[in-house]
């Protein structure tokens, strides 16, 4: 089921999420209804936070990325689309890397972001079994941004203030429901 999708200014966007301590059927449900809304909405991840659960998981599904940047990184990759919980990043390096990120909690708004351009993360995917997977470049900017979902940090928080000041009639009218997108938006009551 595709599920909306929490907008900026949801409280729950900025609430850390907790880690889940054992699988049932409805986390199965929540990890499948998360997939199907990531692919809905054409995003290339979404965490549980997004749509409005605090359960500590996000889903990826980096296919297109790694087809239209380095075809080869497939073969090192889980199965796609993937689940990470209870992810931990172990390990990120010095050096940075900008990319243009967007998100589908903030639609129609991109903006550059400095992050490390390689980190380690730990998780268990959907099955309980514990991975480690070391990423860098864009996909390290996307298991990150997703991972800092689940911290309750959004990735507009890594801009200078004075960008901030230069968006901010722009997000107040997001948390005021006013944006379109092509799929269904949660926004919060006022």
């Amino acid at each position: 089921m595709i599920l909306p999708i929490r907008v900026y200014g949801d409280p729950i966007l900025r609430a850390k999420a907790s880690d889940i301590e054992k699988d049932s059927p409805e986390l199965q449900q929540l990890i499948d209804d998360m997939i199907e809304t990531m692919q809905g909405a054409d995003g290339v991840g979404l965490a549980a936070t997004q749509v409005g659960r605090l359960e500590r998981v996000f889903v990826v599904d980096l296919t297109t990325t790694i087809r239209r940047i380095a075809p080869e990184k497939m073969v090192d990759l889980p199965p796609q689309p993937m689940a990470c919980l209870n992810p931990e990043i172990v390990w990120e390096s010095e050096d940075v890397a900008e990319f243009e990120e967007g998100c589908l909690s903030i639609p129609d708004l991109n903006e550059v972001i400095e992050r490390p351009n390689r980190i380690i993360l730990r998780y268990l995917d959907r099955s309980f079994q514990p991975h480690q997977i070391e990423v860098d470049g864009i996909l390290a900017s996307i298991f990150q941004h997703e991972y800092d979902h689940l911290e309750g940090i959004l990735y507009i928080d890594y801009l200078s203030p004075v960008r901030r000041r230069l968006l901010k009639r722009r997000l107040q009218s997001i948390a005021r429901g006013e944006v379109e997108a092509a799929y269904p938006l949660a926004v919060p009551a006022r």
